[in-house]
């Protein structure tokens, strides 16, 4: 009959939190006496019971030697960002701007061909109208900026039907079968290697494919004008398709926070004021009353109303300071400029903010890129069309010189300060003996930004007068350059 007996319940433990000091006690009243809990203590000379061993925990990055993980990470998330990318992100004002900007500027003022026969000056001049180079140039610049390379092919047609894939000769160029200038985006080529290519580190064409696949056509790499704005190092050349860096790619984060702190501003300009409002025994008044009152309130707080209220209720208003917006917002765009090798002055134009404000600096270094991608890329570029150019007139190749223009265009007021200097420093000259009248009149009439360019000599002047005759008469061009020196 022992189910009848009640059995007794066991009584539960006590909950004690691991941080509560009454396990002391219970363990204190078991015990006898209970004198702490011992903990080894360590006990390095020199070292405070607070410092560290020298050692860093595993939790903490300790296993690691080198650049730590999260900023190796934040490096490589910034990794290609694909051609599709970049074409989507070439969209937006600024990155149009940064990448079609310096393409523009650097062919804005033409350049000069340089040879012994103006009749084959003539010839080239005729042929880069008929092919438009001054457009194929820049938007060999400017796409290439955007992608991060770009081809230009020089179409001819050949009876070779292995033109392409043999190394280039200007002797296979027949007269009429040059075609024009065709340019090629890096998502549109595949790189064909060859052992060269990639078995040998000593080898000139390591890593530098030596064809390439366009379509269904196979071409040799001299058959190209190769343009990488931002070259990478060979082991990240496969993942760029052996090609190099975007514009897009290096801007792309610095624009959105520049956009989005450019956005944050008409926002804070209408949310800055903040008013509160103290209202006695909140808690224990009508909701629906508060409402009413909070909907009529909004309505009578501007400055056409005026909202009356009892003695006790309080109002603050805090308005948020918009001093220094402008100069935050210039900051992000100006890293924009420098992210893109633009100035600030030209991407915006406007005067940047903080030192050297005047922007004259990076003026300069804008001028010194564009002199690069002229001397680098476009020289280059331009050559191969002009010695194609020949070979299609029926003409022999010859070397000719392609000089450009300054790339800063002097003011009427510059040009004629620059004028009177050299009026000035040919008055000098004469004074001292050193030339006389025929060697000025043939500078200023040779020279193609002097004034008098292109003057004749007048009929029935004596080439053998000098500034100084033994009859005592002045030459009229010494008169007239004393009087445009006076003239100041």
């Amino acid at each position: 009959m022992g189910w009848f007996q009640r059995k007794k319940k066991t009584q539960p433990a006590p909950q004690v939190s691991a941080f509560s000091t009454e396990i002391y006690k219970t363990l204190a009243a078991n015990n006898g006496g209970f004198e702490g809990i011992y903990l080894e203590q360590p006990t390095i000379s020199g070292v405070a019971m607070d410092s560290i061993d020298g050692s860093i925990p595993i939790f903490k990055g300790g296993d690691m030697y080198g650049v730590p993980e999260a900023q190796a990470c934040w490096y490589a998330s910034q990794s290609f960002i694909g051609y599709n990318m970049c074409a989507l992100i070439s969209k937006n004002w600024l990155v149009d701007k940064a990448c079609n900007m310096p393409a523009r500027d650097a062919i804005r003022q033409g350049y000069n061909i340089n040879c012994d026969d103006q009749a084959i000056i003539n010839i080239l001049k005729k042929s880069a109208k008929r092919y438009h180079v001054n457009r194929a140039a820049r938007e060999f610049i400017h796409l290439g900026r955007v992608f991060g390379g770009r081809i230009a092919l020089f179409v001819v047609e050949s009876t070779d039907p292995d033109y392409y894939e043999k190394p280039f000769n200007l002797d296979g160029v027949a007269k009429g079968s040059y075609k024009g200038i065709s340019q090629i985006d890096p998502q549109w080529i595949t790189p064909d290697l060859i052992a060269d290519n990639i078995q040998d580190p000593a080898s000139l064409g390591f890593y530098e494919p030596t064809y390439y696949m366009i379509g269904s056509r196979r071409y040799h790499k001299t058959h190209l004008i190769k343009f990488i704005p931002y070259p990478v190092p060979d082991v990240l050349k496969p993942q760029y398709n052996y090609f190099g860096v975007s514009v897009p790619e290096r801007i792309y984060e610095r624009v959105y926070a520049a956009e989005r702190t450019a956005n944050e501003a008409p926002q804070l300009a209408m949310t800055k004021r903040m008013l509160t409002m103290g209202i006695p025994d909140i808690a224990s008044a009508d909701k629906n009353t508060v409402a009413e009152n909070m909907q009529y309130f909004l309505s009578m707080r501007d400055n056409y109303g005026v909202n009356v209220s009892d003695a006790d209720t309080v109002f603050n208003q805090f308005d948020t300071s918009l001093a220094d917006l402008d100069a935050t917002i210039m900051t992000q765009y100006q890293l924009v400029a420098a992210a893109s090798g633009v100035p600030a002055t030209k991407l915006l134009g406007t005067t940047p903010k903080g030192f050297n404000a005047t922007g004259e600096y990076d003026e300069a270094s804008y001028h010194e890129d564009l002199e690069s991608i002229q001397s680098n890329d476009l020289e280059e570029f331009l050559q191969r069309h002009y010695q194609i150019a020949l070979r299609n007139a029926g003409l022999s190749v010859i070397d000719i010189d392609i000089s450009w223009q300054p790339l800063d265009s002097p003011t009427a007021g510059e040009y004629a300060d620059i004028e009177l200097k050299k009026a000035q420093t040919d008055q000098i000259y004469v004074n001292i003996g050193a030339i006389d009248g025929e060697d000025i009149f043939q500078k200023i009439s040779t020279d193609k930004e002097s004034s008098y360019f292109g003057l004749e000599r007048p009929d029935g002047f004596d080439e053998s007068d000098d500034l100084g005759d033994e009859d005592g008469e002045t030459d009229p061009l010494q008169s007239e350059t004393r009087a445009l020196g006076n003239a100041t």
